[in-house]
């Protein structure tokens, strides 16, 4: 047996073989092709200065080399640095890079190409397999070089925890104004409002014409199509100055929009992560602040509520609702309380006539027996019912401040929201320590996980108590407001009805339940009046 501790080692040099490709095919001098890349990211006049020196500067600095033929300086404008989306002209200088167009690409800073390692690393390697270099003027960085990219992987970490600490300033000032009660706007895509000489909301005239027409066609039973399809018949600019088709989630965005009535929601959304800078709706991860009286407002307080009422009404409702007719939605069957609905007959003779009926009468096995009505009948039972109000009313208007009074007091419902409110706070700052104090600290973790659940019910609780009050002080205002203008809007008519009042239905009128003999109209203020069909 041979013993290999004995073998000497031996060790053959093979020498690297020449790369074919590299070699030139002729020996004629090539100039390097050199792009730039520029970008700043506000807007203001002091970045638009630097934005112009750096186009300047880059495009001498490449002509005046004889070594290099002059490609592009392709520079962006942009609000952040953490994403290459949204950079066209970036993203286009990367694709004609790689498209074998540009040798070599100079740029101010590491922290101008990205503020993301991953994006920066990833761009480099691509750019580097196809033998296009990148150099940071600043760090003095040339991609190729040996040490290049432990150096960019660095200085790219930097840039990504400078642009991290940025956000987190951002996020800290937006919430430290939020604190403070004030207010901006998109005024851009923000229908009525124009930013005024004191930086502070200020009202279009021209465009508040508009919010104020949507929130009288909705409140007069018309549906958010019904009024998106009127306003671009009309020819009337979106919220983005655009003469486009308007759509129903624009209309019911402004209908939902407290700013209106010159109040202010701050923090509905926040930003999730400072690198994608997604937005998520807030429900409850950071505060809130509602700002009361913040700036002029458009329609008034009780309009407002009463747009919400509306559409909380109409959302509790099965069925659709057209729209087009007064009194679409407003007529219920007394018998299976199915919704009435318009139908035609005789659509192509000269007895054509609307008739209105139950929409489940031949649904159900016994059909309903509740009558069909046209609309001159419910505008006859209308002009009667409303009489007989105003006949029992007429001696009770003075009393009726007082009535209203008792029936919307909100100040036990204010202090029970307040003590709750405070408790939410109590105990969301118990679950911090707590879960702080886990972290920290070696806990058994079963009982832990026992007083943190109970804490997590606690505040769970006294949230849905909360909501519970913030509803019901919601639904006594507009109550409230719904009853004061119920009771202006029988002052101003003065006496007895003639002939059907459209407006002064669409005022006063909440339902009517048709029953087989007669109809029953539920008014505003909750009275309830029948008349003989």
């Amino acid at each position: 047996m041979t013993n290999t501790a004995t073998i000497e080692r031996k060790v053959r040099f093979i020498p690297a073989l020449a790369d074919l490709t590299l070699i030139p095919l002729s020996t004629e001098y090539v100039k390097k092709r050199v792009a730039a890349y520029a970008r700043v990211s506000t807007d203001d006049e002091e970045q638009q200065k630097s934005y112009d020196a750096q186009v300047d500067v880059f495009t001498n600095r490449i002509m005046e080399n004889p070594d290099w033929e002059f490609v592009e300086v392709y520079a962006d404008r942009d609000r952040s640095g953490t994403t290459t989306k949204g950079r066209d002209n970036f993203n286009r200088m990367i694709a004609d890079a790689l498209a074998g167009k540009i040798d070599l690409i100079i740029t101010k800073s590491v922290s101008r190409f990205a503020r993301n390692t991953v994006d920066t690393l990833t761009i480099v390697r691509q750019l580097k397999e196809k033998r296009v270099e990148v150099y940071f003027e600043k760090e003095n960085i040339y991609t190729m070089d040996s040490k290049g990219e432990l150096l960019i992987t660095i200085m790219s970490s930097l840039a990504q925890e400078e642009s991290r600490s940025i956000s987190e300033n951002v996020t800290w000032g937006q919430r430290k104004r939020f604190a403070d009660g004030k207010v901006s706007m998109p005024y851009k895509r923000f229908l009525g409002y124009e930013k005024g000489e004191d930086g502070q909301p200020k009202i279009v005239e021209s465009e508040a014409v508009v919010v104020r027409l949507i929130y009288a066609l909705f409140l007069q039973n018309k549906t958010a199509g019904t009024i998106a399809d009127y306003l671009t018949e009309k020819g009337i600019p979106t919220p983005a100055k655009k003469l486009i088709p308007w759509s129903v989630s624009t209309v019911m965005s402004i209908l939902r929009n407290e700013k209106y009535a010159g109040n202010a929601l701050l923090q509905k959304c926040y930003t999730e992560d400072f690198l994608t800078k997604k937005q998520r709706v807030n429900n409850g991860e950071v505060p809130q602040y509602f700002v009361e009286n913040s700036h002029p407002a458009i329609i008034t307080a009780e309009t407002y509520d009463m747009a919400q009422a509306e559409i909380t009404r109409r959302n509790a409702k099965s069925g659709r609702q057209s729209g087009q007719h007064c009194f679409s939605g407003r007529v219920v069957c007394g018998e299976c309380a199915g919704g009435y609905g318009s139908k035609v007959w005789h659509s192509t003779s000269k007895y054509r006539r609307i008739i209105w009926q139950c929409n489940d009468k031949f649904k159900n096995k016994a059909k309903c027996k509740t009558p069909h009505l046209s609309d001159e009948d419910l505008k006859r039972l209308f002009v009667d019912a409303f009489n007989k109000l105003y006949a029992e009313q007429a001696g009770l208007m003075e009393d009726y401040e007082e009535i209203i009074a008792v029936l919307t007091d909100t100040d036990s419902l204010d202090k029970k929201a307040d003590g709750l409110a405070e408790e939410c706070e109590v105990v969301m700052e118990l679950i911090r320590k707590s879960i702080e104090g886990n972290a920290h600290t070696a806990q058994n973790q079963e009982e832990y996980n026992k007083r943190h659940n109970g804490l997590i019910e606690r505040y769970e609780t006294a949230k849905g108590h909360l909501n519970g009050i913030n509803e019901e002080i919601q639904a006594r205002k507009t109550r409230r407001d719904s009853m004061t203008r119920f009771i202006a809007d029988l002052d101003r008519c003065g006496g007895a009805l003639d002939d059907f009042d459209e407006q002064l239905w669409y005022n006063t009128v909440d339902t009517v339940t048709v029953n087989e003999t007669t109809a029953a109209f539920t008014f505003k203020d909750g009275t309830v009046i029948e008349t003989n069909i």
